[in-house]
């Protein structure tokens, strides 16, 4: 995804995932470890998403957990060096006939997307990712983002980002600014990546009051359009 992103698509999963932050590196845990903090308080907080590095092969909550009906209607990425836009996903957000916004659990929103960018995305230094959503009848207090970002089993980078509060039916905003991780093109990693559709994923875990209410995986391909 060289600056302007003419080679580069999106194939859009019924939801607009969203990526992540601010950079921040943290210690790890196993797995063991984390399943008994857990049982401390019968619920995942994200005590253990800041120490546990390991990719999730599941998902570890339901939309269920959703309660409070956050809802995604656009991501977009840009590029800070030259401004132009790389990705815009748009998305209609659950609304009355008047259009204001419902108070609904969307059960058939996807938690899964994968991502088609050219082999240049990997050469980008920082982007801008600018999300957008609504909220339900319920306050959001300390609305967090952690995310990790692998290839295969190899951690690339890990990012936490803290949103804060968000009032009852609001829609709401937010640009982020972060730097994507650094890969040598002489490489093998940086070529592998490239030769390895989909084998780049992340797991992104929100959190509202350190309580886990959504999980959202995502799969990268880098390889040149057919």
């Amino acid at each position: 995804m060289r600056p302007g992103g003419r080679s580069t698509r999106a194939h859009y999963c019924a939801h607009c995932h969203a990526l992540c932050l601010t950079l921040k590196q943290r210690s790890s845990v196993g797995e063991r470890g984390r399943r008994a903090e857990d049982a401390e308080d019968g619920r995942q907080n994200d005590r253990w998403a800041i120490r546990d590095r390991q990719r999730k092969r599941d998902y570890l909550c339901s939309p269920e957990d959703n309660i409070y009906n956050i809802s995604f209607s656009r991501f977009k990425i840009r590029d800070l060096e030259s401004g132009a836009v790389i990705l815009d996903i748009k998305k209609h957000c659950p609304t009355d006939e008047t259009g204001e916004i419902k108070d609904v659990i969307d059960l058939n929103a996807g938690r899964f997307i994968q991502y088609h960018f050219s082999p240049a995305f990997l050469s980008l230094r920082e982007i801008g990712a600018t999300l957008e959503f609504t909220v339900g009848s319920k306050a959001v207090n300390r609305l967090r983002l952690i995310e990790r970002h692998y290839y295969r089993d190899q951690l690339l980078k890990s990012f936490d980002f803290e949103i804060g509060f968000c009032i009852p039916y609001s829609r709401n905003t937010c640009e982020h600014i972060y730097t994507l991780p650094e890969l040598d093109p002489d490489t093998g990693l940086f070529a592998d990546m490239i030769a390895s559709p989909f084998e780049t994923r992340s797991d992104s875990f929100y959190f509202a009051n350190n309580t886990l209410i959504m999980h959202h995986k995502a799969e990268y391909s880098f390889c040149e359009k057919p």
